[in-house]
């Protein structure tokens, strides 16, 4: 089992395709589009934590900023963040539940993540992307889905 989150969903769809060890897996608070290896919102904050701040981006990278987070590594992260092709999603082997929140899109759709993972299930419970998954409900379906 393995359970990923925002950039940890991210990694752990690569992990699948690599690793059949895996059964259960939850991809949270992740949609479709980083799929796309020129993301446009992975490039923007990759540019954003390299000193090129958007409207966009502000919100972020203030909050790097007051919890002392280093630049440098989060300019990396963005930038050599793994990539996995939708297509490549059909081949994932392990039961999938694909989760957000009902107000979190910023990283596209969930649902077309999950139409594109061929086992998996798909539920939106109430939140944003930083809350979502301090969630009671949020808790509730993972548990439930790995039990």
């Amino acid at each position: 089992m393995a359970v990923g989150y925002s950039r940890g969903s991210i990694v752990l769809a690569k992990l699948l395709l690599k690793d059949r060890r895996v059964k259960k897996a939850v991809l949270g608070g992740m949609g479709i589009d980083f799929t796309d290896y020129r993301w446009p919102r992975k490039i923007k904050f990759m540019n954003a934590f390299n000193g090129k701040v958007s409207e966009e981006t502000q919100e972020a990278v203030d909050y790097a900023k007051s919890i002392n987070a280093d630049f440098r590594s989060l300019y990396l992260q963005q930038r050599f963040q793994p990539n996995t092709r939708k297509s490549h999603l059909a081949y994932i082997q392990a039961k999938v539940l694909v989760i957000a929140g009902n107000e979190d899109l910023d990283n596209g759709s969930p649902e077309k993540l999950h139409k594109a993972v061929p086992k998996s299930e798909f539920v939106i419970v109430e939140g944003d992307h930083n809350g979502t998954y301090k969630t009671k409900a949020f808790s509730e379906e993972v548990v439930s889905f790995l039990d």
